[in-house]
């Protein structure tokens, strides 16, 4: 891992793909056990999410579905702090414990929206399963269920994480140089 650019910014190695598997893996296991009995369905909260998500579905051994929404609030490296749909839930959740997947969780306000969206639908329970999580950045009380990874506040790209849509297809994650 050396040094990246992406658009007008430079990043250097934060996170290696390695440590990156083993942190989903002992999410997938804590769900695993958590979730066991109850055909939980698995909500990837695109376009940050993919990798996550694919990762993380593959190590689940339980009876379980996995589906799609697309939020948006950010804009280049800020966040708007308003949260906008693209693309909502087409399934049938009432009476189901959901699990929502996250790339990141940093002010709290897209997944407080989702959260809210959720159980207007009828979900019996709600998780929060998280790649990452930025303790300092958090604007809102949310209790975040399984966190893969807990990291300081700053601007990082990579595994599904953009910088004005680009460099989600890198394996490891870099964090801002400056």
């Amino acid at each position: 891992m050396s040094t990246i650019q992406v658009k007008d910014k430079f990043f250097k190695p934060f996170i290696s793909s390695d440590e990156i598997q083993k942190a989903v893996c002992q999410v997938a296991d804590k769900i695993n056990k958590d979730l066991a009995g109850k055909n939980p369905i698995f909500i990837c909260v695109l376009n940050g999410a993919f990798m996550f998500a694919a990762d993380l579905y593959k190590n689940i051994t339980i009876d379980s579905e996995i589906t799609f929404m697309r939020m948006k609030s950010y804009d280049g490296m800020q966040t708007t702090g308003k949260v906008k749909a693209i693309s909502g839930l087409m399934e049938d959740i009432k009476d189901r414990t959901v699990v929502v997947v996250e790339d990141i969780v940093d002010t709290g306000y897209t997944m407080k929206n989702i959260i809210e969206q959720l159980k207007e639908k009828g979900a019996k329970e709600v998780k929060i399963a998280t790649l990452l999580h930025k303790p300092e950045a958090l604007k809102v009380e949310l209790d975040l269920d399984y966190v893969a990874l807990n990291i300081p506040n700053a601007f990082i790209v990579g595994y599904g994480l953009d910088y004005d849509e680009l460099g989600r297809n890198l394996k490891d994650i870099y964090v801002i140089a400056e």
